[in-house]
């Protein structure tokens, strides 16, 4: 059963406190993504802003693992949220 538009949100507000209590990932997050700790704190309701957070999560495996590890969440559900909340489309990258 695919999330719904709040559940997804819900989600992504979860990787975002988890992030920031990640004293490891946070600074690769905010290097990586140019944001800053105001950005997070300003833009943690903004859909787009979740939407990056789930983006940096979905990069590496293990980081999808821990975070659905310490919140009991099925490893699928990060890049089911980052769907929803883009609007359901696919990233490309190339």
């Amino acid at each position: 059963m695919p999330l719904s538009p709040d559940s997804a949100e819900t989600l992504a507000l979860t990787a975002l406190g988890w992030l920031v209590s990640n004293e490891e990932l946070l600074p690769l997050f905010l290097g990586s993504t140019g944001a800053s700790i105001g950005d997070v704190r300003n833009r943690a309701g903004d859909r787009d802003f979740l939407t990056s957070v789930l983006d940096f999560l979905v990069l590496d495996d293990s980081w999808v693992m821990a975070f659905c590890d310490a919140n009991s969440i099925a490893y699928d559900h990060p890049a089911q949220a980052r769907a929803v909340l883009s609007g359901g489309g696919d990233v490309h990258w190339t």
